[in-house]
């Protein structure tokens, strides 16, 4: 008997100090060591970030970026596939039996002209889709995401004994037209390569400080759609309207009864945006044209709601065309760019702010409002795999205290004054993925 009880009392032993170990994640000794193989391999990073934050491409242009990320991860000692679904980069790297992580940065830049004044911004100048000459810039963080990424395979593929399981570092082209990651899975992303049991993605937000990240469970962003509108008239001389059916007048007719799809037939607390974010027609001052062309972004919270504001923007359209006797316009929903709603998985989500609370202090970590933005990371989410996506601060303390005091903002991501500050920023982020990653591991 009392053989036996010496034995319960050994495995209760042997349990609470699995349990005590496992509440130990990760380690002190583990986080100093993190830190300090980050330290020693930022000097690297920094260049690899300037190189990427100087040299941008446009969504579905990103070949000399793709090729670079592609360089980086071999030589972490990734198996690397370029040219998936575009210019999509997948780094592979199998450690044992264990989960399948997958970490995500996306690769294009904006077609902006930079305006920071740094050392290293972008002078770059391309041709768009409609062969107009525009500046490019990462106005959007991207190259932080993509040095990250970077980071944190090295990191981890510098730490084998640490762990076991499968990781996926993806480089994913065209985030800004929600194109890049349907075109990944169209191209056999969760076919040819393992499919992941976690996905985990990062991205600066120049809202906060850097030292910061920010999170929100559950539904994160909206459902994003585009939208074209070729509105039709009859053109005519500018001195004789009354022979004319003027688009210019129609098109901003068009424009403002829009706005009431917003303002007048959704409940206020349901929230939907419709912006027209670009209007072009007309030549010359004296020239009533015959068409003008607008362009929408729809930014909706669920699939009800996008079903009713998509179908009163064909509405509202063909009903001011009809008031004008003009032909009904051209509208084009390209539904293939359609980005889903981003979504973060609530048990993934609680236990990885846990992780970051404890690693980087409960004061570095912010829950953040629901956003209207948009974020093509929800299609891989959307294909079945259990995601988390979080946000970088990366503006410097004394910037972020000066705007809150009423001073200079903070320039937007999408702008062209946007920068964050790199050394602290990609450390953080470097270490927050790589803790998120082991996380879920398994531990050797």
């Amino acid at each position: 008997m009392r053989f036996l009880l010496l034995m319960v009392l050994a495995v209760c032993a042997g349990m609470n100090q699995s349990a005590a170990t496992a509440q130990e994640f990760p380690s002190p000794k583990l986080v100093h060591l993190l830190k300090d193989k980050i330290d020693s391999d930022y000097e690297r990073l920094d260049k690899l970030y300037k190189h990427l934050h100087a040299h941008p491409e446009l969504a579905l242009q990103e070949e000399k970026t793709a090729a670079r990320l592609a360089q980086e991860l071999r030589a972490a000692g990734l198996e690397v596939t370029e040219k998936v679904g575009g210019f999509g980069v997948v780094g592979l790297i199998q450690n044992g039996d264990g989960p399948v992580v997958m970490i995500r940065a996306d690769m294009d830049g904006l077609p902006i002209i930079e305006n920071t004044g740094l050392a290293y911004a972008s002078t770059t100048r391309v041709r768009n889709e409609q062969g107009r000459e525009v500046g490019v810039m990462h106005a959007c963080g991207h190259d932080v995401n993509m040095t990250s990424l970077v980071g944190t395979a090295r990191l981890l593929c510098g730490m084998k004994d640490q762990w076991r399981g499968t990781l996926l570092f993806i480089g994913q082209p065209a985030e800004e037209t929600g194109a890049g990651a349907r075109l990944m899975l169209q191209d056999g992303l969760f076919r040819r390569f393992p499919k992941p049991h976690f996905a985990f993605a990062l991205h600066c937000d120049g809202r906060f400080p850097h030292g910061t990240v920010n999170f929100r469970s559950g539904q994160m962003q909206a459902n994003v759609d585009s939208m074209d509108i070729l509105v039709r008239g009859k053109g005519g001389h500018g001195a004789a309207p009354h022979t004319t059916i003027d688009p210019v007048v129609l098109a901003a007719r068009i424009i403002l009864d829009l706005q009431t799809l917003t303002s007048r037939e959704r409940d206020p607390t349901d929230a939907a945006v419709v912006t027209v974010g670009s209007i072009q027609g007309g030549t010359k001052h004296n020239i009533i044209p015959d068409e003008v062309h607008l362009q929408l972004t729809i930014r909706t919270t669920n699939d009800k709601t996008r079903k009713e504001v998509l179908e009163g923007i064909v509405r509202i359209a063909k009903a001011a065309a009809q008031g004008a006797r003009a032909a009904d316009p051209i509208i084009k929903h390209d539904a293939g760019s359609y980005t889903p709603a981003l979504v973060n998985e609530p048990e993934l989500t609680q236990k990885t702010v846990a992780l970051f609370r404890k690693t980087l202090g409960a004061d570095k970590v912010i829950e953040r409002p629901m956003s209207m933005g948009g974020e093509d990371f929800s299609q891989f989410v959307r294909a079945g795999v259990t995601g988390f996506y979080f946000h970088l601060g990366c503006v410097t303390p004394e910037r972020f205290e000066e705007s809150k005091k009423g001073g200079k903002p903070l320039p937007p991501t999408h702008s062209d004054g946007f920068y964050p500050v790199p050394e602290p920023t990609i450390k953080t982020g470097v270490l927050a993925m790589s803790l998120a990653v082991l996380d879920v591991l398994d531990h050797k």
